[in-house]
C-alpha cells in the first residue's frame, strides 16, 4: 500500500464499483478515517498555518523594502490593500471549493488573484483541516452518490418482471 493510503492494484478484497477519489496529503484515508488520518490532519493544519506565517513574514519584509525605497505612502497603502483584498477573495474561493467543484474556466481566470492572495488560501486550508480533510465532505457526498447508483444498477431483480405486468 502506498504512502497516501490508495491501493496501487485492486485485489479480491477491494470492493467492486466506484472508488473514492484521493485527496491531496490524505489519499483515500478520509473514507474510513484510518491509516494515520488524524495525524495527517494535524500535520496539514500545522503545515498550512506555518506556511501562512512564513508568507506573512516575507510580505512584511517586502513592505519594509518599499519603505526603504521611499516609494511613498500611497504605493504602500495600495500594496497593503491589494494583498488584503486578494487574500480575502482567495480565502472565499478556496473555502467554497471545499463544498462544490469549482468551474475550471473561472478557476483559470482567477489564477493571478489566487497567486497574490495565497495567504488567504493557506488560512482556509488551515481552518478546514481543523474539522476534516479539506474537501472531504464534497468527496464523501460524491462517493456515496456514486456508490448508491452503482448498487442500484447492480442489484438483481427477483422473479420475472413480465409476469407482474398484467
Amino acid at each position: 500500500m502506498p504512502v497516501n493510503g490508495t491501493p496501487a492494484h485492486p485485489t479480491a478484497a477491494t470492493p467492486k464499483g466506484p472508488r473514492p477519489e484521493p485527496i491531496r496529503f490524505f489519499g483515500t484515508t478520509w473514507l474510513n478515517r484510518d491509516n494515520g488520518y488524524r495525524a495527517r490532519r494535524a500535520a496539514v493544519s500545522a503545515g498550512s498555518l506555518a506556511a501562512a506565517a512564513a508568507a506573512c513574514v516575507v510580505l512584511r519584509l517586502a513592505y519594509q523594502g518599499l519603505q526603504i525605497a521611499a516609494v511613498g505612502g500611497w504605493v504602500g497603502l495600495l500594496i497593503v490593500v491589494m494583498f488584503a483584498a486578494c487574500s480575502a477573495l482567495a480565502f472565499g474561493h478556496t473555502w467554497g471549493a471545499f463544498t462544490k467543484r469549482p468551474d475550471p474556466d473561472r478557476q483559470a481566470s482567477l489564477r493571478g488573484l489566487m497567486t497574490i492572495g495565497f495567504v488567504g488560501s493557506l488560512l482556509a486550508y488551515f481552518l478546514r483541516s481543523l474539522t476534516e480533510a479539506p474537501g472531504e465532505k464534497l468527496h464523501r457526498e460524491e462517493y456515496e452518490k456514486a456508490r448508491a447508483q452503482y448498487d442500484r444498477r447492480t442489484t438483481r431483480r427477483t422473479g420475472n418482471p413480465a409476469r407482474r405486468r398484467g
